[in-house]
């Protein structure tokens, strides 16, 4: 995860963050998420905090002509949201399907297609379940099964460490 530029005009405070799931050095999905905090509050979003998620993610070109794909890629925001305990409101956003074909000297790859989730939501509580339910949300875009409740993941470098301290 790394920080990004922040938008400037939506709010007077905001920090940007970049996530990717790559697995065997392939990206399988990858996201931003915006938090915008405005003393004063906005009615649209009831509350002074707003979380904005971007996640953009390779899917099979089957998968992509489902009618079901834009009603279970919400699903997985609204999952990731509960099971982190993300307390909110006022949640809302698009899943966007694309599909192209690949013609000429691009045919070595005839078939593409992408899910894209855009949402926000006005988080109540403290920032960090939301936080873990937009890595969430990245992990079910890409294919990857739901972390189940109670466990968590070690950190990548704890586990070189330990390797290398067991040779």
């Amino acid at each position: 995860m790394s920080e990004l530029p922040a938008p400037q005009r939506l709010a007077p405070y905001a920090v940007a963050l970049h996530a990717a799931v790559i697995r065997a050095g392939d990206e399988l999905a990858d996201g931003r998420l915006v938090v915008l905090h405005d003393p004063d509050g906005q009615a649209m979003w009831e509350g002074d905090t707003r979380c904005v998620a971007y996640v953009q993610a390779t899917i099979d070109f089957e998968i992509a002509s489902d009618p079901l794909l834009p009603s279970v890629g919400w699903s997985w925001l609204l999952e990731a949201l509960e099971a982190s305990n993300a307390e909110h409101r006022a949640a809302g956003g698009t899943v966007t399907r694309t599909t192209s074909e690949r013609f000429g000297a691009l045919s070595d790859h005839p078939h593409a297609a992408d899910v894209e989730i855009r949402a926000s939501w006005s988080p109540l509580g403290d920032l960090a379940p939301h936080l873990v339910a937009f890595g969430e949300l990245l992990c079910s875009a890409a294919g990857l099964p739901p972390t189940p409740p109670g466990v968590v993941a070690m950190p990548a470098g704890r586990r070189r460490r330990k390797a290398a301290a067991d040779r």
